[in-house]
C-alpha cells in the first residue's frame, strides 16, 4: 500500500533493519529483566557496596575494552556474523550466572552478557549507515533507540515483579532463564531477515578492517574529537551515580520504593524518551546538530541533582522523567560520529570512539562508590559539576557541524 510505504520510507524501515531491530527487542528484554537489578542482585548474594562499584567499573572498562574490537570483527566478517558471535557470547555469560548462584559469579558472567550493547553497537550503527541514505541515518538511529527502549522499559517491570514473587535471589535467575532464550530467539531472528554484507571486487567485504588502533583515532577529524571530549565529562556525570541509583531509591529515601515501583520509574524514564525520539529525529535530519546535542548534555547534568531531592515516589517520577529527556539528542550524536567517520572503516572508527570515551569514564564506577561511602549527596553533587564542565565546554567549544542536507551539498 503506498501509505504504508510512504510511513515505512519516513522510519527508514529496510528488511534488515526490521530484522535488527526485532533482535534488539528481544535480546534487549531478557537482558533489562535482570540487569537493572544486579546491585540488589549482588547484595543479596554477599556482595558490598564495592562489588557494586566494581561491577559499574566493569560495565565501563568493558564497553571500551569491546567497543573497537566489535568494530574491527564486523569490518572484518560482516556485520551478520558479528551480532552472532556476540550474541552467542552474552548466552554463554547469562548460563555462568544460573548455574552459580555467587556473586563472584555474576561478575564473571557480567564480562560476557553487560557489554552486549557496546560490542554490538558498532556493527549496528555501521549497518544502519550502511542501509540507510545520509539524511535518512538519524531516523534510523532513532529507531534503533527508540526500539531498544521498549525492553528498557517493559523488563524492569517484569524483573521487578519476579523479584516480588520469588525474592531478590531465586527471581533474579528465573530473570537470568528467561533472558537466555529470548536471546536465543533473536539469535534466529537476526540471521533470517538480516541481509548477508555485500562483497566488493573479487568476493573481498565492501570494508577495510584496520585493527591499528591508532591509525583509526588518527584519522578522526577535528569535530569528533571536540565532541569526545565533552562527551567524556558528561558520561563521568551519568556513570558516578548510576550504580546507586536503584540503591538510593530502594534502601536510602525515608520513602523507599519497591522492585516493582523501580521497574515502572525506568519505564516512565523509557518512554519519555520514546516520546522525543522521532520528531528530534526529523528536526535533527533538517537543522544543524549542535543544539540538539548540548540539549542532551544539560539533561544529563540535571538529574544528579534532582535525584538528590527526590525521597518519594512522585518525586522520583519526575526525577525520572528529567531522566527520560537526556535521550533528546543522543540518537543525533551517534548519527553524527558516523557522518564523520571515513566510509570504509565506519564501525572501527565508532568502536574507537567509544573505546577512548569509556577506557577513561571506566574510572566513574570505582570513584562513585568512594563518593557514595562519604554519603550520597557527595556522589550526586560531585556527578552535577562533571556534567556541568562538559556541558559548558560543549557550548562554548563545540562545532555546529553540519546537517545532512548541507552534507550531501558538500559531498555532491
Amino acid at each position: 500500500m503506498p501509505s504504508l510505504k510512504r510511513v515505512t520510507d519516513f522510519l527508514g524501515l529496510r528488511k534488515s533493519i526490521v530484522g535488527l531491530l526485532g533482535m534488539v527487542i528481544l535480546v534487549g528484554m531478557g537482558e533489562k529483566m535482570a540487569e537493572r537489578f544486579l546491585p540488589i542482585y549482588l547484595l543479596a548474594l554477599g556482595g558490598g557496596a564495592l562489588s557494586i562499584g566494581l561491577l559499574s567499573s566493569l560495565d565501563d572498562l568493558l564497553s571500551a575494552l569491546y567497543s573497537f574490537p566489535g568494530g574491527y570483527l564486523s569490518d572484518s566478517i560482516g556485520r551478520k556474523r558479528a551480532l552472532l558471535v556476540f550474541n552467542l557470547m552474552a548466552m554463554t555469560g547469562y548460563a555462568i550466572v544460573i548455574v552459580i548462584p555467587a556473586w563472584q559469579a555474576v561478575i564473571l558472567g557480567a564480562v560476557l552478557f553487560l557489554s552486549w550493547t557496546a560490542i554490538s553497537l558498532p556493527a549496528t550503527i555501521s549497518l544502519v549507515a550502511k542501509v540507510l541514505p545520509q539524511n535518512k541515518r538519524a531516523m534510523g538511529v532513532s529507531m534503533h533507540s527508540l526500539v531498544r527502549r521498549i525492553p528498557m522499559a517493559l523488563g524492569p517491570i517484569i524483573g521487578g515483579t519476579l523479584i516480588g514473587l520469588w525474592g531478590e535471589s531465586t527471581g533474579m535467575r528465573i530473570a537470568f532463564g528467561a533472558a537466555l532464550l529470548m536471546a536465543g530467539v533473536g539469535l534466529v531472528m537476526q540471521q533470517i531477515l538480516i541481509e548477508e554484507d555485500r562483497k566488493g571486487p573479487g568476493g573481498k567485504p565492501d570494508t577495510v578492517p584496520q585493527k591499528n588502533l591508532f591509525r583509526v583515532l588518527a584519522r578522526t577529524s577535528p569535530g569528533l574529537r571536540n565532541l569526545l571530549v565533552s562527551d567524556i565529562l558528561v558520561r563521568f556525570c551519568e556513570r558516578i551515580p548510576y550504580g546507586f541509583v536503584v540503591v538510593w531509591s530502594m534502601k536510602v529515601i525515608t520513602q523507599s520504593v519497591s522492585g516493582l515501583q523501580f521497574g515502572i520509574l525506568t519505564a516512565i524514564e523509557m518512554v519519555t524518551a520514546m516520546l522525543i525520539y522521532i520528531p528530534v529525529a526529523y528536526l535533527a535530519g533538517r537543522t544543524r546538530k549542535k543544539p540538539f546535542v548540548a540539549i542532551t548534555f544539560g539533561f544529563f547534568t540535571l538529574f544528579p541533582l534532582a535525584l538528590l531531592f527526590s525521597d518519594s515516589f512522585g518525586l522520583l517520577a519526575a526525577a525520572f522523567v528529567l531522566r527520560g529527556l537526556k535521550e533528546f539528542g543522543e540518537p543525533t550524536r551517534k548519527a553524527l560520529i558516523m557522518d564523520l567517520a571515513p566510509e570504509d572503516q565506519k564501525a572501527a572508527t565508532f568502536g574507537a570512539y567509544y573505546l577512548a570515551r569509556d577506557v577513561i569514564v571506566a574510572a566513574a564506577g570505582v570513584g562513585g562508590a568512594y563518593l557514595w561511602t562519604i554519603s550520597p549527596a557527595t556522589n550526586f553533587l560531585v556527578a552535577f559539576g562533571f556534567g556541568v564542565l562538559g556541558t559548558l565546554w560543549f557550548a562554548l567549544r563545540g562545532r555546529d557541524l553540519q546537517s545532512a542536507g548541507e552534507a550531501k551539498l558538500t559531498t555532491d
